[in-house]
């Protein structure tokens, strides 16, 4: 696998991934889509799986998660619209791959993960403005905050208040959400003390742990 991993043309695979999976889903931010011509997705997952990288579908890493769809985290990013002034927080960093795309983008990134394999997949340093953070995905980083932007790099059920509180006035939220069963894309904004988010796309996407909506009772 070493050997035909290495003979793979990552750089056209990437290209690919721009012109078949990115433009053709309104992925159409230029600052968003150099970014993502520019990052290496193959090296935040497992080598072995590397391959797999740029397929439109998740790629499992191992202990019940995936890596998003380079759509998703595309469409994602572009609704958010990065600014260089912006600082972000990644939920559910994984291996690092959105964290590395907004460093980019924005002037510094908190990339926050709970499992603890997960972040040392990335097989290349964090950028110099990506500060790493471990913790409950569900609790986000408070220590970091208030944030310009918080990308859930997955789908959830519901997003927490404390996650919310974590924006700064006018700040954007932008999440893979489960609306009555169906996996939609959304953004939100908090202004005051106010937050309100819609959908924008309805898409596949990871699920996060720890997100689920809590049961009403029944009799």
């Amino acid at each position: 696998m070493g050997d035909q991993v290495a003979e793979l043309d990552f750089a056209a695979m990437r290209a690919a991934m721009v012109s078949n999976q990115l433009r053709t889903t309104a992925v159409n931010d230029a600052r968003v889509v150099d970014a993502m011509k520019i990052v290496p997705r193959e090296v935040y997952v497992p080598a072995d799986l590397a391959p797999f990288a740029y397929i439109d579908r998740a790629v499992a890493l191992g202990g019940g998660r995936s890596f998003n769809l380079p759509m998703a985290t595309g469409r994602m990013l572009t609704e958010a619209a990065p600014r260089p002034s912006d600082r972000a927080l990644v939920v559910g960093a994984a291996g690092g791959y959105s964290a590395a795309l907004l460093s980019l983008l924005v002037a510094d990134v908190v990339a926050l993960e709970e499992d603890p394999a997960l972040p040392a997949l990335a097989r290349v340093a964090p950028a110099a403005n990506v500060t790493l953070a471990a913790g409950p995905l569900n609790a986000g980083w408070a220590e970091g905050a208030p944030y310009d932007l918080i990308l859930i790099d997955g789908t959830v059920e519901e997003v927490p208040q404390a996650i919310i509180d974590q924006l700064a006035d006018g700040g954007r939220l932008v999440s893979g959400l489960y609306d009555r069963g169906v996996p939609r894309l959304v953004i939100g904004r908090r202004v005051g003390g106010s937050y309100g988010a819609i959908a924008f796309a309805d898409a596949e996407g990871v699920r996060l742990p720890g997100f689920a909506k809590p049961r009403a009772f029944t009799f």
